[in-house]
């Protein structure tokens, strides 16, 4: 049973920082990837960073670029989502999502089969 438990979301002031971690538990793969979205009320789900297991290349959406970094901890089976600088527009509830063959591309929803129940992230001050 392939799981993934998103946690570290909370209320931080304009500015601040939060750690977003996502456990993955249940499978075992050489080119996984996994992926970090987010959701803001009345808005589309968008992408915001992504890492892939094969070469640990990654992505992130313009908007997070330099403030945001994904990363990896394979003994835990932990990924984690570094979020400094943080902005109003940053508000939102963040999803990690599991391509359990990297069949996707990072940054897009495709391939992306299994997701977690998400954390919500609010930024105000």
């Amino acid at each position: 049973q392939v799981q993934l438990v998103e946690s570290g979301g909370g209320l931080v002031q304009p500015g601040g920082s939060l750690r977003l971690s996502c456990i993955a538990s249940g499978f075992t793969s050489d080119y996984y990837a996994i992926g970090w979205f987010r959701q803001a009320p009345g808005k589309e789900r968008e992408g915001v960073s992504c890492i892939k297991s094969s070469d640990g290349s990654t992505y992130y959406t313009d908007s997070v670029k330099g403030r945001f970094t994904i990363s990896r901890d394979n003994a835990k089976n932990t990924v984690y989502l570094q979020m400094n600088s943080l902005k109003p527009e940053d508000t939102a509830v963040y999803y990690c999502a599991a391509d359990l063959y990297g069949v996707g591309y990072c940054g897009g929803e495709y391939g992306m089969e299994y997701w977690g129940k998400g954390t919500l992230v609010t930024v105000s001050s």
